[in-house]
Protein backbone atom coordinates (compact mmCIF):
# COMPACT_ATOMS: atom_id res chain seq x y z
CA UNK A 1 0.00 0.00 0.00
CA UNK A 2 1.34 3.56 -0.72
CA UNK A 3 1.62 6.10 2.09
CA UNK A 4 -1.66 7.99 3.23
CA UNK A 5 -2.18 10.85 1.81
CA UNK A 6 -3.55 14.11 3.36
CA UNK A 7 -4.59 16.78 0.83
CA UNK A 8 -5.47 20.45 1.87
CA UNK A 9 -8.45 21.97 -0.48
CA UNK A 10 -8.16 25.61 0.00
CA UNK A 11 -11.02 25.77 -2.54
CA UNK A 12 -11.53 29.62 -3.52
CA UNK A 13 -10.03 31.04 -0.48
CA UNK A 14 -6.73 33.01 -0.26
CA UNK A 15 -4.23 35.90 -2.21
CA UNK A 16 -1.35 34.52 -3.43
CA UNK A 17 0.31 36.03 -0.44
CA UNK A 18 -2.12 34.45 1.83
CA UNK A 19 -1.13 30.86 -0.27
CA UNK A 20 2.82 31.52 0.15
CA UNK A 21 2.29 32.17 3.85
CA UNK A 22 -0.03 29.66 4.49
CA UNK A 23 2.39 27.05 2.18
CA UNK A 24 5.80 27.77 4.38
CA UNK A 25 4.01 27.08 7.73
CA UNK A 26 2.28 24.09 6.47
CA UNK A 27 6.33 23.36 4.53
CA UNK A 28 7.85 23.72 8.31
CA UNK A 29 5.50 21.95 9.97
CA UNK A 30 5.94 18.77 7.90
CA UNK A 31 9.75 18.52 7.68
CA UNK A 32 9.97 15.70 9.93
CA UNK A 33 7.13 13.57 8.44
CA UNK A 34 8.41 10.13 6.78
CA UNK A 35 5.24 7.77 6.52
CA UNK A 36 2.21 11.00 5.06
CA UNK A 37 2.36 12.38 1.72
CA UNK A 38 1.10 16.06 2.16
CA UNK A 39 -0.43 17.38 -0.69
CA UNK A 40 -2.04 21.20 -1.44
CA UNK A 41 -4.75 22.85 -4.13
CA UNK A 42 -4.61 26.42 -3.75
CA UNK A 43 -7.00 28.55 -6.11
CA UNK A 44 -5.79 28.27 -10.05
CA UNK A 45 -4.38 32.26 -9.07
CA UNK A 46 -1.89 30.83 -6.52
CA UNK A 47 -0.71 27.95 -8.18
CA UNK A 48 2.25 29.20 -9.23
CA UNK A 49 3.43 30.90 -5.76
CA UNK A 50 2.97 27.75 -4.28
CA UNK A 51 4.66 25.58 -6.76
CA UNK A 52 8.00 28.04 -6.01
CA UNK A 53 7.93 26.81 -2.23
CA UNK A 54 7.23 23.33 -2.63
CA UNK A 55 8.97 22.61 -5.91
CA UNK A 56 7.14 19.09 -5.70
CA UNK A 57 9.32 17.57 -2.86
CA UNK A 58 8.02 17.37 0.23
CA UNK A 59 4.55 19.03 -0.63
CA UNK A 60 2.90 17.87 -4.05
CA UNK A 61 0.78 20.63 -6.16
CA UNK A 62 -2.52 19.73 -6.67
CA UNK A 63 -5.28 21.28 -9.07
CA UNK A 64 -9.18 21.62 -7.70
CA UNK A 65 -10.98 21.25 -11.04
CA UNK A 66 -9.44 20.49 -14.93
CA UNK A 67 -11.06 20.64 -18.30
CA UNK A 68 -11.01 17.63 -20.25
CA UNK A 69 -9.85 19.47 -24.05
CA UNK A 70 -6.44 20.27 -24.26
CA UNK A 71 -7.17 23.57 -25.92
CA UNK A 72 -10.22 25.60 -27.51
CA UNK A 73 -12.38 28.27 -27.14
CA UNK A 74 -13.91 27.16 -23.49
CA UNK A 75 -13.62 30.67 -21.57
CA UNK A 76 -12.68 30.45 -18.03
CA UNK A 77 -11.27 26.74 -18.26
CA UNK A 78 -7.95 25.26 -18.07
CA UNK A 79 -6.33 22.15 -19.58
CA UNK A 80 -3.93 19.60 -18.10
CA UNK A 81 -1.61 20.68 -20.13
CA UNK A 82 -1.41 24.04 -18.64
CA UNK A 83 -1.46 22.28 -14.86
CA UNK A 84 1.11 20.23 -15.40
CA UNK A 85 3.27 23.07 -16.88
CA UNK A 86 2.77 25.15 -13.50
CA UNK A 87 4.02 21.96 -11.76
CA UNK A 88 0.83 19.97 -10.89
CA UNK A 89 1.40 16.72 -9.88
CA UNK A 90 -2.20 15.65 -8.96
CA UNK A 91 -6.08 17.41 -9.89
CA UNK A 92 -8.80 16.90 -8.01
CA UNK A 93 -12.07 15.41 -10.51
CA UNK A 94 -15.45 15.12 -9.64
CA UNK A 95 -15.70 17.13 -6.40
CA UNK A 96 -18.95 17.48 -5.06
CA UNK A 97 -18.94 21.10 -5.45
CA UNK A 98 -18.39 20.22 -9.14
CA UNK A 99 -20.65 18.07 -9.25
CA UNK A 100 -23.59 19.63 -7.20
CA UNK A 101 -22.75 23.44 -7.76
CA UNK A 102 -21.85 23.46 -11.43
CA UNK A 103 -23.74 19.98 -12.30
CA UNK A 104 -21.05 18.48 -13.71
CA UNK A 105 -22.04 15.26 -15.09
CA UNK A 106 -20.61 12.05 -14.65
CA UNK A 107 -19.31 12.10 -18.43
CA UNK A 108 -17.76 15.16 -17.77
CA UNK A 109 -16.02 13.27 -14.90
CA UNK A 110 -15.24 10.70 -17.24
CA UNK A 111 -13.49 13.47 -20.09
CA UNK A 112 -11.97 14.48 -17.07
CA UNK A 113 -9.98 11.35 -15.59
CA UNK A 114 -9.20 10.78 -19.05
CA UNK A 115 -7.65 13.94 -20.11
CA UNK A 116 -5.78 14.21 -16.65
CA UNK A 117 -4.15 10.39 -17.02
CA UNK A 118 -3.47 11.15 -20.38
CA UNK A 119 -1.41 14.19 -19.23
CA UNK A 120 0.22 12.08 -17.02
CA UNK A 121 -1.41 13.70 -13.81
CA UNK A 122 -2.52 11.96 -11.24
CA UNK A 123 -6.49 12.09 -10.54
CA UNK A 124 -8.13 12.42 -7.42
CA UNK A 125 -11.50 11.06 -8.15
CA UNK A 126 -14.17 12.35 -5.91
CA UNK A 127 -17.32 10.26 -4.94
CA UNK A 128 -20.37 10.45 -2.67
CA UNK A 129 -23.64 10.50 -2.07
CA UNK A 130 -26.14 13.44 -1.33
CA UNK A 131 -28.59 13.23 2.19
CA UNK A 132 -31.45 11.92 0.16
CA UNK A 133 -29.69 9.26 -1.22
CA UNK A 134 -28.47 7.44 1.58
CA UNK A 135 -31.82 8.37 3.45
CA UNK A 136 -33.03 6.27 0.77
CA UNK A 137 -30.73 3.38 1.24
CA UNK A 138 -28.99 4.64 -1.98
CA UNK A 139 -25.86 5.51 -0.89
CA UNK A 140 -23.67 2.58 -2.38
CA UNK A 141 -25.91 2.54 -5.92
CA UNK A 142 -24.38 6.10 -6.17
CA UNK A 143 -21.27 5.57 -5.34
CA UNK A 144 -20.85 2.52 -7.44
CA UNK A 145 -22.46 4.20 -10.85
CA UNK A 146 -20.03 7.31 -10.27
CA UNK A 147 -17.00 4.97 -10.10
CA UNK A 148 -18.60 2.93 -12.97
CA UNK A 149 -18.67 5.60 -15.16
CA UNK A 150 -15.56 7.61 -14.37
CA UNK A 151 -13.50 4.61 -15.19
CA UNK A 152 -15.24 2.55 -17.77
CA UNK A 153 -12.62 1.72 -20.14
CA UNK A 154 -9.30 3.03 -17.98
CA UNK A 155 -6.35 1.22 -19.24
CA UNK A 156 -4.81 -0.94 -16.44
CA UNK A 157 -1.55 0.78 -16.68
CA UNK A 158 -3.55 3.75 -15.26
CA UNK A 159 -4.40 1.58 -12.18
CA UNK A 160 -1.91 2.96 -9.96
CA UNK A 161 -2.16 6.48 -10.84
CA UNK A 162 -5.56 6.74 -9.00
CA UNK A 163 -7.26 7.85 -5.83
CA UNK A 164 -10.19 8.00 -4.30
CA UNK A 165 -11.64 10.37 -2.37
CA UNK A 166 -15.32 9.43 -0.60
CA UNK A 167 -17.16 12.67 0.16
CA UNK A 168 -20.27 12.05 1.71
CA UNK A 169 -22.63 15.42 0.20
CA UNK A 170 -24.23 15.63 3.49
CA UNK A 171 -20.98 16.27 5.67
CA UNK A 172 -19.18 18.72 3.26
CA UNK A 173 -19.46 22.29 4.97
CA UNK A 174 -21.71 21.32 7.04
CA UNK A 175 -20.18 20.80 10.19
CA UNK A 176 -21.61 17.17 10.46
CA UNK A 177 -18.97 14.26 9.50
CA UNK A 178 -19.95 10.11 8.57
CA UNK A 179 -19.54 7.93 11.67
CA UNK A 180 -16.06 5.98 11.59
CA UNK A 181 -19.35 2.74 10.90
CA UNK A 182 -20.17 5.11 7.96
CA UNK A 183 -16.73 5.27 6.59
CA UNK A 184 -16.06 1.96 7.06
CA UNK A 185 -18.69 0.64 4.90
CA UNK A 186 -18.14 3.04 2.37
CA UNK A 187 -14.82 2.60 1.77
CA UNK A 188 -15.60 -0.65 1.55
CA UNK A 189 -17.68 0.02 -0.56
CA UNK A 190 -15.64 1.47 -3.02
CA UNK A 191 -12.89 -0.93 -2.31
CA UNK A 192 -15.09 -3.45 -3.83
CA UNK A 193 -16.62 -1.39 -6.64
CA UNK A 194 -12.76 -0.72 -8.02
CA UNK A 195 -12.09 -4.93 -7.72
CA UNK A 196 -15.07 -5.44 -9.91
CA UNK A 197 -14.08 -2.77 -12.32
CA UNK A 198 -10.40 -2.98 -12.63
CA UNK A 199 -9.35 -6.13 -10.94
CA UNK A 200 -8.64 -7.87 -7.89
CA UNK A 201 -4.87 -7.61 -7.71
CA UNK A 202 -3.57 -3.95 -8.20
CA UNK A 203 -6.69 -2.19 -6.54
CA UNK A 204 -5.18 -2.68 -2.99
CA UNK A 205 -2.78 0.15 -4.12
CA UNK A 206 -5.34 2.35 -4.52
CA UNK A 207 -5.73 4.99 -1.70
CA UNK A 208 -8.82 5.84 -1.00
CA UNK A 209 -9.51 9.32 0.89
CA UNK A 210 -11.94 10.82 3.33
CA UNK A 211 -13.49 13.93 3.10
CA UNK A 212 -16.24 15.31 4.59
CA UNK A 213 -15.63 18.53 7.95
CA UNK A 214 -12.50 16.83 8.80
CA UNK A 215 -11.30 19.10 11.97
CA UNK A 216 -9.01 18.63 14.77
CA UNK A 217 -11.80 17.09 16.93
CA UNK A 218 -12.73 14.68 14.89
CA UNK A 219 -9.31 13.68 13.00
CA UNK A 220 -8.21 11.02 15.59
CA UNK A 221 -11.33 9.11 15.38
CA UNK A 222 -11.60 8.79 11.15
CA UNK A 223 -7.29 8.09 11.21
CA UNK A 224 -8.56 5.41 13.57
CA UNK A 225 -10.54 4.03 10.26
CA UNK A 226 -8.21 1.14 9.36
CA UNK A 227 -9.93 1.23 5.93
CA UNK A 228 -9.22 4.96 5.62
CA UNK A 229 -5.94 6.01 3.49
CA UNK A 230 -5.82 9.83 3.62
CA UNK A 231 -7.97 12.61 4.05
CA UNK A 232 -9.03 15.46 1.59
CA UNK A 233 -9.43 18.54 4.22
CA UNK A 234 -11.41 21.79 3.07
CA UNK A 235 -11.88 24.22 5.65
CA UNK A 236 -9.74 23.03 8.65
CA UNK A 237 -7.09 23.20 5.58
CA UNK A 238 -6.50 26.88 5.60
CA UNK A 239 -5.51 27.13 9.17
CA UNK A 240 -1.68 26.09 9.22
CA UNK A 241 -2.25 25.08 12.79
CA UNK A 242 -5.27 22.88 12.49
CA UNK A 243 -4.12 21.16 9.50
CA UNK A 244 -0.94 20.44 11.03
CA UNK A 245 -2.31 19.19 13.74
CA UNK A 246 -4.87 16.93 11.77
CA UNK A 247 -1.71 15.86 10.24
CA UNK A 248 0.05 14.99 12.92
CA UNK A 249 -3.31 12.82 14.53
CA UNK A 250 -3.62 10.85 11.29
CA UNK A 251 0.06 9.66 11.22
CA UNK A 252 0.05 8.65 15.15
CA UNK A 253 -2.71 7.20 14.40
CA UNK A 254 -1.83 4.94 11.67
CA UNK A 255 1.94 4.11 13.42
CA UNK A 256 -0.27 2.49 16.13
CA UNK A 257 -2.75 0.89 13.19
CA UNK A 258 0.74 -0.71 11.95
CA UNK A 259 2.41 -1.78 15.40
CA UNK A 260 -0.93 -3.68 16.18
CA UNK A 261 -0.22 -5.79 12.87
Amino acid sequence: MKRPLIVGNWKMNGTSAEAVKLTRHVRDGVKALRSVEIALAPPFTALNAVASITGGRRIHLVAQNVHWEDKGAFTGEISARMLKEIGCQLVIVGHSERRHLFHETDRWVAWKIRATLNSGLLPILCVGETLAERQRGRARQVITRQLRAALKGIRESAIDKLTVAYEPVWAIGTGQHATPVQVAQAHRWIRDALKELLGRFKTGEIRILYGGSVRPDNSSEIAGVAEVDGLLIGGASLKADDFLRIIGDFEQSKSRQRRRK
